[in-house]
């Protein structure tokens, strides 16, 4: 296949799955794996953490408007109701840290063994499940409101309850983090539109440090086999990075746009039902591989 084509095919991957609760992680693997991309190639490693950041980086121009309110509003908040630890810019930076410490000790010790494509089926045939039955039960009935309809009415224990779930996507590859956010605020008792807000939020810090610390660790030589600072990429190369980078921006903003204005009124049933349909494909075809060999 031709690089160009190839860039661009998975940059539409990463930008259309990064913020769905459907796996970027597990989708970007399965796209690479099909296409005959070595997988533990350096080049390609990095070439996946650098669409991941083009993809983010359309988070904080989309909600260009709502970091704004927060640096204007802080610390009393919209309302005037918030303090310095309740204000909804500090909760998300308190999910944020209730995830990152524990998920990088984790994956550290257990990630590397469960980033495979059947670990991943099984995340994502579970995660699908998980996330169908709490869209079903905490689905808006009338006449009943959700506890929080609101983002600067999120609490302490909603933001270090989110945190806490996050984890889940980081030490389980194909669990998706925005799976993992948004169905935790839907049981802490946040309305869907809150909850997939404060997901993407959520995503801004934690995303940003994840995929940095992922491309440090790739472009420092000496840092396991593969490491992208032991090959040189060239002029070519660097054009794909553009060209993966870019596309992935534009496809990731025009899904966040669009997924904002599905959630008010469809709910995650979709995509949980995808989910669980791809999982168990997933786990058939992998069987099937191992058969073979």
């Amino acid at each position: 296949m031709n690089d160009y084509l190839l860039a661009i095919i998975l940059g539409i991957v990463e930008g259309l799955t990064e913020f769905l609760p459907v796996s970027s992680t597990a989708h970007l693997r399965i796209a690479e794996g099909l296409m005959g991309i070595n997988l533990s190639d350096g080049y390609w490693k990095m070439f996946s953490i650098v669409i991941q950041l083009g993809a983010i980086l359309s988070l904080p121009i989309f909600f260009r408007v709502r970091l704004k309110e927060f640096i204007s509003t802080f610390p009393k908040g919209l309302r005037g109701d918030r303090t310095i630890l309740t204000h909804p810019a500090t909760l998300i930076l308190i999910a944020f840290v209730c995830t990152a410490v524990p998920s990088f000790l984790l994956k550290k010790v257990i990630g590397k063994n469960l980033e495979s494509i059947p670990g991943m089926g099984i995340a994502l045939l579970v995660g699908g499940i998980v996330m169908w039955v709490v869209d079903y039960v905490y689905r808006p009935i009338p006449g009943k409101k959700a506890k929080t309809r609101r983002l600067d009415s999120t609490s302490l224990g909603q933001a270090l309850w989110i945190g806490c779930c996050q984890i889940l996507s980081a030490v389980f590859p194909g669990t998706s983090r925005s799976m993992a956010t948004i169905a935790a605020g839907q049981i802490s008792g946040m309305s869907r539109t809150v909850a997939l807000e404060f997901s993407f939020l959520l995503s801004i810090p934690t995303m940003f440090a994840a995929t940095g610390y992922e491309l440090l660790k790739a472009l420092s030589p000496g840092k396991g086999e593969g490491a992208a600072g032991r090959i040189h990429i060239d002029s070519h190369g660097a054009i794909l990075l553009a060209i993966g980078a870019v596309v992935s921006f534009l496809v990731a903003y025009v899904v966040v746009a669009w997924f904002m204005q599905w959630v008010r009124s469809k709910g995650f049933g979709l995509f949980a039902m995808y989910r669980i349909v791809v999982g168990a494909a997933v786990i058939v075809f992998a069987k099937q591989i191992a058969g073979t060999h």
